[in-house]
């Protein structure tokens, strides 16, 4: 995955504030159960009282809290309090006149530093909790209370403000009321932060891993559309068509996913276990266990579920492969009632992909059952361990509820990663499959230094084999052996043999979609190695031997030739190309093409297909096997207009039918990569058996001109 890594670096601001947004996320999201343990153990237990240091204190308390403290602490509780008459109380909220208690004076804590209030705290908890003992027992318990740990002697601290408020007349509903719901606010203001932060992350990541599997989509087809037959060798199309989009399609997904959650799950783990540990870290081994377990399952189910993930996604070539067989064959398969077999053949790709898959899910199935149970036994055993905390007032029951809640966002974590860590290793399949298409090297690429082509416009086309031999890529044995002919400008070159004999394969290395083994192939007096493949393609009408038109109009289909070639151009290759049918119609060049031209028959097709390489003059035209879907009649009339047409330009025709190439100026035999037989038709009828052979075996007991 760390080859396709490059694709995220336009998008570094994206991640960047994913980034930023994630931990804003977490902070909002850790910090709920804090508030909410707040508002249990102060709100509801304590009666919105938060602190060991009372806000105001009678006259007597005051004096009595001076007696306990040593001389140093007695000042620093005389600074952190002015007397006050008790009409102007602002620091907490006091019953109606008539309902409370008259007091002449009272006491009245002032703005202190954090500093300053943390020490004070600490001096007070100690006394207030000695208070409220009996006078009889203080000196008896005085000793127990330095063995109390912080949280019993705050409790202890608490209990006696909350009577002295009681006593002094404050208005303890709305004391408690206004504290749950001060905080119940705050927590509502951090959720919407925190849903504000989750809406802004999946902006983010998902305008992200569009864009970045948008541009991988680009470079994969720009990379599969430039590959020589060799590439495609190597690839099947299949393959090919299920990189470009599932594997892709998987990429973009695991990279949403990962913004969202994989760099999620750490911030919420590592926080959630510091925030715990604040709470109670006596209590951490709880976690610590539910931590190790989760992880070991993981790994089991890791272990599993890997080598499954790579199958699935060669299963699943195998059934575009299938599938794209029997929907382009569908006639064939009709013609020859197989339709029962290709349907088990179809069956057998979809049950094994099946097979797989479930499988996997099922595998993948135990960790949400396992992930629940877990969970329930962490929350028991926290209730079990704090219950016990919380009786012994070591811990209060707001803690112990927060605590359970940091060890289920700590697990929920570890699950977060478990998923991605089932979703990474597909990916990471998907995006070896995909680097495989981009890394690889074509066979065929341009010189360093290309050869400028200057040729005059009257001699531009000459073709000329020198000693070609070739051998496809991986065989043992060449195809083509000591190729050698010219074949002139304004002149027709044929070329037949049997089937096998190699005519596609040598008229495929003109263009360069093979490169010869050895020898050379010159255009002009430049080898064509030596020219870029860009110039050298533009000097070649091609004909292929299939005729592959494409969805759209035709005259969309034309303009593959020329995008700028005028309607009358356009006619006028139509009329040359014997393609009157086009002409005739209605729609006329505006008429529809299926995918593949499926609305025309075969011979449609490759006149389609010729006249669209005349609408731009070339001053080389290939043509294989390009007139088989014709009628005697078509095929003359069609090589005389193209004779009158392409009179300036060298014409190179493959052909199986005598008829096509016998009155050219020039025919090569080939038989098993070889040429057998080079010169006119009369010529070979005397000096070449294999050509002789091939026309008796066309022209049975006919008179042979």
């Amino acid at each position: 995955m760390t080859k396709l890594m490059k694709y995220l670096k336009p998008y570094w601001a994206s991640i960047l504030a994913v980034v930023v947004l994630l931990f804003v996320q977490a902070n909002f999201d850790l910090a709920l159960p804090d508030y909410m343990s707040r508002i249990v153990n102060y709100g509801i237990q304590q009666g919105g009282i938060d602190s060991p240091l009372p806000r105001i204190l009678s006259e007597g308390t005051f004096k009595e809290l001076a007696h306990l403290l040593n001389k140093e602490d007695e000042d620093r509780i005389a600074r952190a309090y002015i007397p006050l008459p008790s009409a102007n109380i602002t620091a907490v909220p006091m019953k109606a006149a008539a309902q409370s208690p008259v007091f002449t004076q009272v006491y009245q804590l002032v703005p202190l530093s954090k500093m300053e209030l943390t020490e004070l705290e600490r001096v007070l908890s100690r006394a207030l909790a000695m208070q409220a003992l009996p006078p009889q027992a203080l000196e008896q318990f005085s000793k127990s209370l330095d063995a109390m740990g912080d949280k019993a002697l705050e409790q202890m601290a608490i209990a006696r403000i909350h009577k002295e408020y009681e006593h002094l007349g404050v208005n303890l509903e709305q004391l408690q009321m206004s504290y749950i719901v001060r905080y119940g606010l705050i927590m509502i203001l951090m959720t919407l932060g925190s849903m504000a932060s989750v809406i802004l992350v999946g902006f983010l990541a998902s305008r992200t891993a569009a864009g970045a599997a948008k541009q991988l989509r680009r470079d994969v087809f720009g990379k599969v559309i430039n590959f020589t037959n060799a590439e495609f060798d190597t690839f099947s199309t299949a393959s090919l068509i299920t990189r470009t989009t599932n594997d892709i399609t998987q990429m973009q997904m695991v990279t949403f996913m990962s913004m969202r959650m994989l760099l999620f799950a750490p911030i919420m783990a590592g926080g959630g276990v510091i925030r715990a540990l604040g709470k109670a870290p006596s209590m951490a081994w709880i976690i610590g266990l539910a931590v190790l377990v989760l992880i070991g399952v993981i790994g089991l189910v890791f272990s599993i579920a890997l080598p499954k993930f790579k199958l699935m996604q060669k299963l699943v070539d195998r059934l575009n492969l299938v599938a794209r067989e029997n929907l382009s064959g569908l006639m064939v398969v009709r013609a020859f009632n197989r339709e029962s077999f290709e349907e088990q053949r179809f069956g057998k790709a979809n049950q094994d992909l099946t097979n797989v898959s479930l499988f996997v899910n099922r595998v993948m199935v135990i960790m949400m059952p396992f992930m629940m149970i877990l969970m329930n036994v962490l929350s028991i055993g926290i209730i079990w361990v704090g219950s016990h905390r919380v009786a012994q007032a070591s811990m209060q029951v707001g803690d112990m509820m927060a605590f359970m809640q940091y060890a289920i966002q700590i697990v929920m974590s570890f699950m977060m990663l478990s998923m991605m860590f089932i979703m990474l290793p597909r990916a990471a399949i998907s995006a070896n499959r995909i680097a495989e298409v981009l890394e690889t090297k074509g066979s065929i690429t341009d010189p360093a230094a290309p050869v400028p082509y200057k040729a005059s416009a009257a001699q531009r086309g000459t073709v000329e084999f020198r000693d070609v031999c070739f051998r496809y890529p991986k065989a043992d044995t060449d195809v083509l052996c000591h190729i050698s002919f010219t074949a002139p400008v304004g002149k027709t070159t044929g070329i037949i043999g049997p089937t096998g004999a190699g005519k596609s394969t040598l008229i495929n290395l003109i263009p360069r979609f093979y490169d010869v083994t050895s020898g050379s192939i010159l255009i002009d007096g430049i080898d064509i190695r030596d020219m870029t493949q860009k110039e050298l393609r533009s000097l070649i009408g091609y004909v292929p031997q299939r005729s592959l038109l494409f969805s759209g109009t035709v005259e969309e289909n034309l303009r593959f030739a020329d995008e700028g070639a005028s309607p009358e151009r356009l006619t006028e290759a139509l009329k040359a190309a014997q393609a009157d049918f086009v002409l005739e119609n209605p729609e006329g060049l505006s008429a529809q093409v299926a995918q593949g031209g499926a609305n025309f028959s075969g011979g449609q097709k490759q006149r389609l297909a010729i006249a669209r390489a005349l609408v731009k003059d070339y001053p080389i035209y290939l043509f294989d096997d390009s007139f088989s879907a014709l009628d005697y009649r078509t095929d003359a009339r069609l090589r005389r207009a193209l004779d009158e047409r392409a009179r300036g330009s060298t014409r190179i025709i493959v052909a199986q039918r005598v008829a096509t190439i016998m009155r050219v100026d020039h025919i090569i035999v080939l038989d098993e990569g070889r040429i057998v037989g080079q010169g006119t038709h009369k010529e070979l009828m005397t000096t070449c058996e294999a050509y002789r052979e091939i026309v008796e075996s066309q022209f049975k007991g006919e008179q042979i001109a």
